[in-house]
């Protein structure tokens, strides 16, 4: 018998992979060039995910307080992750060695 409610609790524990890689490289970022951002070329092609969801999943990381974007008129732009990002990304990936 297929139970719905135990399909719900896999499908809504998941987290997407594609999230994670950006996150892990604007760690990295951090780490590696503290206080620079990374221009959105770098971030999709270091995290191996598509330029399209990169900024899908940028604009719902904008929102929820964990990264700031500078985008210009001609398509590119740069990401870092903000205060809170930073805070999370420690907690989440370890401090960063100096």
């Amino acid at each position: 018998m297929n139970d719905a409610s135990d399909e719900d609790k896999e499908s809504g524990d998941e987290i997407d992979p594609a999230l994670v890689a950006i996150l892990e490289q604007l760690w990295r970022a951090q780490c590696e060039t503290p206080g620079r951002a990374w221009s959105l070329a770098k971030l999709s092609k270091q995290s191996g995910v598509p330029m399209s969801a990169l900024r899908r999943h940028l604009t719902g990381l904008v929102d929820g307080g964990l990264v700031v974007t500078t985008l210009a008129e001609d398509g590119t732009g740069s990401a870092s992750l903000s205060e809170d990002g930073r805070a999370f990304c420690a907690e989440v990936f370890g401090e960063a060695t100096p």
